[in-house]
C-alpha cells in the first residue's frame, strides 16, 4: 500500500485519483451487484428454490441483520482503514452476488445472502463516513446530490441491460449474477490499488460513542428507518397486489424513478445548500405524510392506478432529500466522531427493520390502508422532530433547545 496522502495534498493528484472521484466510482460500482441481485431475486427464489412467503420473509430478515449489527464497523476499523474496509466490503458484496445461483436452496441462499448483506451494509456505513470526512461542508449537499444521481444512473444501466438482454439472449440467472457480481468485485479491487489511502486531518474515534448532544440525529435516523421499511416492503407490493402490475410494468416504474432521480437529485442537493437542513427536512416530512395518507386513500376510497404510480414516484423523490440528514450531522459533529457515529446511526436506522415488516405484514392482511396511515403518522413525528433543528446547526447549537439548556459534550 502507498503512503497515506493527506486530504489537503490530494488536490495535487490527477483528477481521476482524487477523493471525490473515488466516491463517484464507488457510487457507480455498488449498484451493479446489488441492483442486479435485487432485480432477479424474486423470480430466482421461486423458480430455482421453490420459495413461499415464509421463506422470502426469512430471507429478508437475515438480510437486515448485518444492518442492525453495523455497529461492528467500529471494532473492524481498529485494524483496517475505513477506505480499505469499503473496498473489501464491495468485493464481498460482488463475490457473494456472483455465486448466488450456485446455492438454489433455502439454506444456501440464507448463507450467501448473509455474506452479501455484510458487504452491502458495512460498505454503506463506511461510505457515509468517508463522504462526510472528505467533502467540505460548503459543497457537501451539492456533491451528495450528484452522488445520488450517479448511483441512479448505474442502476438505470443495470435494469436497462437486464430488460434488453434477458429474453433476447436467453440469459441464465448464473450468467447475470456472475457478470454483475464479478464486475463489482473487480472494480473494487481496482480502487483498492489504484487510489492512494487518503488521510483525514481528524483521526476518527475508534470506540463506541453515544453523545447526548446528538440525540435529535439519532431520533431522526430511527424514524427514517421505520418509514423506509414501509415504503420498501409495501409500496411496490401494493402496485402488484391491488393493481396487478406485471414484472415489466413494475420495472418500468423503477426506471421512471431512476431517470427522475438522475435529473432531480443534483437540484435537491442545491436546495439543501440554499434553504438549509431545517427547511428541507420539514418539506420532506410534510410531503411524505401527504403521500402516505394518499396511499391510504388509494385503499380506503378506491383512487386509481395512475395516482398510485404518481405517488410512488413522488415518494421516491422525497426520500432523496435524506441527504439533508447527513449534512445536518456533518455540521453538528465533532470531526473525530463521524466514523463511530455513522456505525451507530446505521444500527439505529435498522432497528425497525428487525420487527416492523413482520408486524405490519399482519396488519396488512387486516387493513392495507392502515399500514400507510401509520406511515403518515410516523412522517408527522419526523416533522415535529425536524422543527427542533436550528436554522444554523453547529457544535453547541445542535437543536433549538440548546440555547435554553446546552447539551453536554458526552
Amino acid at each position: 500500500m502507498m503512503k497515506p496522502v493527506p486530504l489537503a495534498e490530494a488536490e495535487n493528484l490527477p483528477f481521476w485519483r482524487r477523493p471525490v472521484t473515488l466516491l463517484f466510482v464507488m457510487a457507480l460500482t455498488m449498484p451493479i451487484a446489488f441492483n442486479s441481485w435485487n432485480a432477479l431475486l424474486n423470480n430466482f427464489v421461486i423458480e430455482a428454490a421453490n420459495f413461499d412467503g415464509a421463506d422470502i420473509g426469512l430471507l429478508h430478515t437475515v438480510r437486515e441483520i448485518p444492518g442492525f449489527l453495523a455497529i461492528g464497523v467500529i471494532a473492524v476499523i481498529l485494524f483496517i482503514r475505513e477506505q480499505v474496509l469499503a473496498m473489501i466490503s464491495l468485493m464481498l458484496l460482488g463475490v457473494a452476488t456472483a455465486v448466488t445461483a450456485w446455492f438454489p436452496s433455502l439454506g444456501g441462499l440464507l448463507f450467501v445472502t448473509l455474506f452479501s448483506s455484510i458487504g452491502f451494509h458495512y460498505y454503506e456505513t463506511v461510505n457515509q463516513s468517508l463522504q462526510l470526512q472528505w467533502l467540505p461542508k460548503s459543497r457537501a449537499p451539492q456533491i451528495l446530490g450528484w452522488l445520488v444521481a450517479a448511483g441512479s444512473a448505474a442502476t438505470l444501466v443495470v435494469y436497462g441491460l437486464i430488460v434488453l438482454t434477458w429474453e433476447r439472449f436467453d440469459l441464465s440467472y448464473n450468467t447475470v449474477f456472475m457478470a454483475a457480481g464479478g464486475l463489482t468485485a473487480l472494480l473494487a479491487l481496482f480502487c483498492l490499488f489504484a487510489y492512494p489511502q487518503f488521510e483525514s486531518p481528524h483521526p476518527q474515534t475508534k470506540k463506541l460513542i453515544l453523545r447526548r448532544r446528538y440525540w435529535l440525529y439519532y431520533a431522526l435516523q430511527f424514524m427514517a428507518g421505520a418509514r423506509r421499511q414501509i415504503f420498501v416492503v409495501f409500496a411496490g407490493f401494493m402496485m402488484v397486489e391491488k393493481f396487478g402490475f406485471e414484472v415489466h410494468e413494475l420495472t418500468g416504474l423503477y426506471l421512471i424513478n431512476l431517470v427522475i432521480n438522475m435529473l432531480v437529485a443534483p437540484v435537491l442537493g442545491k436546495a439543501v445548500a440554499r434553504f438549509g437542513e431545517r427547511r428541507t427536512l420539514i418539506f420532506e416530512y410534510l410531503g411524505l405524510a401527504t403521500v402516505f395518507a394518499a396511499y391510504g386513500g388509494v385503499y380506503w376510497f378506491g383512487w386509481g392506478v395512475v395516482l398510485a404510480a404518481i405517488l410512488y414516484v413522488i415518494d421516491h423523490i422525497l426520500f432523496a432529500l435524506a441527504l439533508a440528514l447527513k449534512t445536518y450531522f456533518q455540521k453538528i459533529a465533532d470531526p473525530a466522531d463521524i466514523a463511530p457515529t455513522a456505525a451507530v446511526a446505521f444500527t439505529i436506522n435498522h432497528i425497525a427493520a428487525v420487527f416492523l415488516p413482520v408486524l405490519l405484514g399482519l396488519l396488512w392482511v387486516i387493513s392495507p390502508g392502515a399500514v400507510f396511515g401509520l406511515a403518515a403518522m410516523m412522517a408527522l413525528v419526523s416533522l415535529m422532530l425536524s422543527l427542533l433543528i436550528p436554522r444554523h446547526p453547529e457544535p453547541g447549537n445542535e437543536t433549538v433547545l440548546s440555547r435554553f439548556a446546552p447539551a453536554p459534550a458526552e
